[in-house]
């Protein structure tokens, strides 16, 4: 069974520490706020492209230029978009009340974003490629990234949370083979915009995404909303990172059945949180099959079921205590959601996992998995998963959990020095200490 310190093993690829992760680009001896004071990228001299409107023919972004993207910008009619290693995009200066600086990929176009780890693909606030080292990059700066698919969802159409309720942004078909293309090797960070409350844009949004696609090697930093949402699809990715988003980290609805292999969530305790009925609801990861509103004994098929295999789910210290205002479950299985757990670790919440009433018994299945609690290890409402060995969880209300991580995770310069990221971040991470 794996543990923390062999993250380097399950994310089979050497890992540098944190504190190796400074930005080359400049920085400063201590992380303090979300965000950060760190230098202008270099891009800030290159000529800038503006886009906006709909992508209907096929073109290819250079990382000779930086591309503004003006409102919502969409790939469609067959169009691929093919991005350069070394692109960096931003978002033109926020509207009140219009979505700013998305890309969305819609059911009928193809993005083909392939970027190295030494030159990826970089999605960032205007603030970092404006020519003045003074101002910073905050959560919302980028508006974010959405792929539409033809795969199936259990609602069978949909449009796109945190968009119009217009054609181009439907997605969800019967194909779980669909191919919407590349995306390799690129950094969101920054992202994010509220339409209306619960409805947002994310760091990278995926809807009725099929396996056909490729998603690997992709970092969501400092978003608005959730760093990674899946609704419905069957896309299987790997090697993600997300990191100090403002609600959840990882979050899956509408029937998502694919696979999730080689990932690391790590909290921040700056975060503002999302709220949920005046409450925080902030999670690791949060599942649901489908909304109330879609049908409230959330019996429709496809059933949201994720695997999740050498995932590690990191927490930290709540600023105004356990509960306040914060983070609260490591996962939280409703709604009619289920999952398989294969080798993770889920630490630094007040509850590791809940399951809770709405959960189908039995569906759920644990395996070599690490779970620990402040309060609560796991709860169980419903009888909902079955332990398949090889599981240790552990409650311990102290900063030090019982498997002997210390709090917080990294708001606290080379505390602990193991915390680590993959070696493809290392070079090109956005985090500053």
């Amino acid at each position: 069974m794996k543990n923390f310190k062999s993250l380097i093993g399950l994310l089979s690829i050497v890992a540098v520490s944190f504190t190796a992760c400074k930005k080359n680009e400049g920085g400063s001896s201590a992380f303090g706020n979300r965000s950060t004071s760190a230098a202008d990228y270099s891009q800030s001299s290159l000529p800038v492209v503006a886009v906006s409107g709909d992508i209907t023919s096929s073109v290819t972004w250079t990382a000779g230029n930086v591309y503004e993207l003006s409102g919502v910008v969409t790939v469609r009619n067959g169009a691929t978009l093919t991005i350069q290693p070394g692109t960096y995009i931003k978002s033109s200066v926020n509207t009140t009340g219009v979505q700013n600086g998305v890309l969305v990929i819609a059911k009928d176009g193809t993005i083909n974003a392939v970027g190295t780890a030494n030159a990826p693909i970089v999605f960032t606030s205007r603030y970092l490629l404006d020519g003045d080292a003074s101002t910073t990059g905050k959560p919302g700066d980028f508006g974010g990234v959405i792929i539409l698919g033809n795969a199936k969802i259990n609602v069978g159409d949909k449009f796109i949370e945190g968009l119009a309720d217009v054609g181009k942004f439907h997605y969800g078909g019967t194909n779980d083979e669909d191919n919407r293309g590349t995306f390799q090797y690129v950094r969101i960070e920054y992202a994010g915009y509220l339409l209306s409350p619960n409805v947002e844009v994310n760091g990278l949004t995926l809807g009725g995404v099929g396996n056909g696609t490729t998603i690997d090697h992709v970092q969501v930093s400092y978003g608005l909303d959730d760093g990674f949402e899946f609704f419905g699809g069957a896309v299987s990715p790997s090697n993600l990172i997300a990191l100090a988003s403002d609600d959840d980290q990882f979050d899956f609805d509408n029937g998502f059945t694919g696979t999730l292999v080689d990932a690391i969530a790590i909290a921040d305790k700056n975060a503002t949180h999302s709220t949920s009925g005046g409450a925080s609801d902030s999670n690791g990861i949060e599942s649901d099959n489908n909304a109330s509103a879609e049908d409230p004994t959330f019996s429709l098929i496809p059933k949201t079921h994720p695997t999740l295999i050498n995932v590690n789910i990191f927490g930290t210290e709540n600023t105004s205590g356990i509960a306040g205002l914060g983070y609260r479950n490591g996962m939280r299985q409703r709604r009619g959601s289920s999952v398989d757990l294969i080798n993770v670790t889920i630490s630094g919440y007040p509850t590791g996992i809940a399951f809770d009433a709405d959960a189908p018994a039995g569906s759920s299945n644990i395996t070599s998995t690490l779970v620990h609690g402040f309060v609560n290890s796991v709860t169980v409402a419903s009888g909902a998963f079955i332990d398949g060995g090889g599981n240790s969880f552990a409650v311990d209300a102290a900063h030090a959990d019982a498997f002997g991580f210390t709090q917080p995770w990294y708001n606290t310069p080379g505390s602990p020095s193991t915390l680590s990221l993959p070696s493809w971040s290392a070079g090109w991470s956005k985090v500053v200490f």
